[in-house]
């Protein structure tokens, strides 16, 4: 058995540290199964050897955390255990010095949440095509428009596109009532979802009666040249290799253009390609244009929809490795 003490500056690290009923603390012990308690401004750990290192570790990353002014949640904790298994503890300094992106209505920074998010921003800000390619709830869409925001706020473009292709994953569009816009909106609500969230709805309206923000379905995008525009092209995996084509090639002087999606999650006919998967193969290497690929790691949904996207990927390799 090992003892290991850590020392802690100020009673509201470890207000923050031990977390609501002790629970950030015994996801800790849960985990790495030791014993962790608090004594005269010291944590002290108790268990094996092993175990306790890596506890100190996860502990001594948390404290960055705390310390950055950021409160604890599953998710970060979750997080920072997967980075204590990976070695990649000592890059916590990257996470906690990443500059704020843009700030919500509410006043809600927002900055990146993991390494992986922390990468695609970059590559978001360098280049002036990026390609984001990653399972549901890393944050690929959200991110995006807050970048868009923020370069649309710092007038640095002049106004905002949105799209995405209106592709029936199991449902018709003809069942739908409405006009052909009523429509599609549902298709496009989760990125008026995010602008709200970053602009109010107020703005937001106020805004799109401008014409500086427009979300519309990719069809829309046909014939057009797009300057001074910051474009993002969302669910890019329900693009046909044309539409992909098409879409790329509406790209102007003086804008930005984003396009993310999920390869494993495309509902295509079965007769049709994705674009997005061709243009992950063959725009490789070429400058200006950055390829970022998330993972399950990057996932800052609810805990489960990290483990759901695991076990459908074992699956996948199960079912690859039979065939």
């Amino acid at each position: 058995m090992m003892e290991l003490l850590i020392d802690i500056e100020r009673v509201e690290q470890l207000v923050n540290l031990f977390g609501n009923l002790d629970e950030n603390i015994k996801r800790l012990e849960n985990h790495y199964n030791v014993v962790i308690s608090s004594h005269s401004g010291q944590i002290k750990l108790i268990g094996e050897t092993i175990d306790v290192t890596n506890a100190s570790r996860a502990i001594k990353c948390l404290l960055e955390i705390i310390n950055k002014g950021e409160n604890l949640t599953a998710q970060n904790i979750d997080y920072v255990i997967n980075m204590v298994a990976d070695g990649d503890d000592d890059k916590i300094s990257r996470l906690t010095n990443a500059d704020c992106i843009c700030v919500t209505a509410k006043g809600k920074p927002i900055k990146p949440k993991t390494l992986g998010q922390r990468k695609y921003i970059e590559a978001i800000r360098k280049n002036t095509i990026t390609i984001g390619v990653g399972p549901a709830g890393t944050g690929k869409t959200y991110l995006a428009v807050a970048l868009a925001v923020n370069a649309f706020r710092a007038k640095q473009v002049n106004r905002i596109i949105l799209t995405r292709p209106a592709v029936e994953a199991g449902e018709k569009l003809g069942f739908l009532p409405g006009d052909l816009q009523q429509k599609v909106d549902p298709y496009l609500r989760p990125l008026y979802d995010a602008l709200y969230d970053m602009l109010g709805a107020e703005n937001f309206q106020r805004c799109q009666e401008r014409g500086d923000i427009e979300v519309a379905p990719l069809a829309y995008m046909r014939g057009r040249t797009l300057d001074d525009s910051f474009i993002i092209l969302d669910e890019a995996q329900n693009t046909t290799q044309e539409q992909m084509k098409m879409f790329l090639t509406r790209l102007g002087f003086n804008s930005k253009a984003v396009v993310t999606g999920d390869i494993t999650q495309i509902d295509l006919p079965g007769d049709k390609k994705s674009g997005l998967k061709q243009a992950v193969q063959i725009l490789k290497g070429i400058d200006d244009i950055a390829i970022t690929k998330l993972t399950a790691k990057d996932v800052v949904r609810h805990r489960l929809v990290q483990e759901i996207i695991n076990a459908y990927e074992r699956n996948g390799e199960a079912n690859e490795s039979k065939g």
